[in-house]
């Protein structure tokens, strides 16, 4: 299997995710990285964004890596029945009755304010980076939440790539007008039978670890912490 998840976007970023293994040791993700640092070097990419386990912190900052923040991750199993809420009118991209220009906006305003600390991008990329790493049926994925024609947020639930069965959230967000109202949670909750509808039998979900908003989302919805690790990132 391997040691970290990939995804390439042309010559501006490299995403990296590491993927733990018991049964690998510490020299063997650091043999499995380097190899991923000199192609990065070699085709002079804009940045390299790396999720990686905190015991290779001092490596990674001898080897030109700067630490963005810290991520905690979370889990839950899809076996049982999640009930819908009733409150939350949810719209597809594909319905058409929004526009990829209304979504992007709809986007950027979810993430004014927030606690992560990661460095965001062009909401331009993002875009074109839920195309390329969702499909060409990746409108099927882009949800809205509404709550009296009020948008609430969005979210954009997909199987993570390289697995079959992993639920994950490309971005997960409320409007400011609407945070601290219990809409999160809800939304949150009504957005995992879309992913197992996708055939997801578990759920894989993560934020900054000062995002203390989102892990009582988390928790709320019956989530347990699985893992931490740190942000790093790299120019050329």
């Amino acid at each position: 299997m391997q040691l970290f998840n990939l995804i390439k976007n042309e010559k501006e970023y490299w995403l990296v995710d590491q993927v733990k293994l018991k049964s690998k040791s510490e020299e063997d993700y650091k043999e499995a990285f380097t190899n991923i640092l000199n192609a990065f070097k070699e085709e002079q990419i804009g940045y390299l964004s790396l999720l990686m386990d905190e015991a290779f912190e001092s490596w990674l900052l001898t080897n030109g890596f700067r630490k963005i923040s810290s991520i905690v991750e979370y889990t839950k199993q899809l076996q049982e029945e999640v009930i819908r809420t009733s409150d939350l009118k949810i719209h597809s991209l594909a319905e058409e009755g929004m526009t990829d220009a209304e979504f992007a906006e709809a986007y950027e305003l979810c993430r004014a304010g927030t606690a992560n600390k990661n460095i965001p991008q062009p909401i331009e990329q993002v875009m074109a980076s839920i195309a390329n790493e969702l499909g060409d049926e990746w409108r099927s994925n882009c949800y809205t939440f509404f709550h009296e024609n009020e948008l609430v947020g969005i979210s954009i639930p997909h199987i993570e790539m390289g697995t079959k069965e992993e639920g994950r959230m490309f971005y997960f967000g409320i409007v400011p007008s609407m945070r601290g109202k219990g809409y999160g949670a809800k939304m949150h909750r009504a957005t995992l039978p879309l992913m197992k509808k996708m055939g997801a039998t578990y759920y894989v979900g993560s934020t900054d670890e000062s995002n203390g908003h989102m892990v009582q989302i988390f928790k709320k919805n019956g989530c347990v912490l699985r893992d931490k690790k740190g942000i790093y990132r790299i120019e050329k």
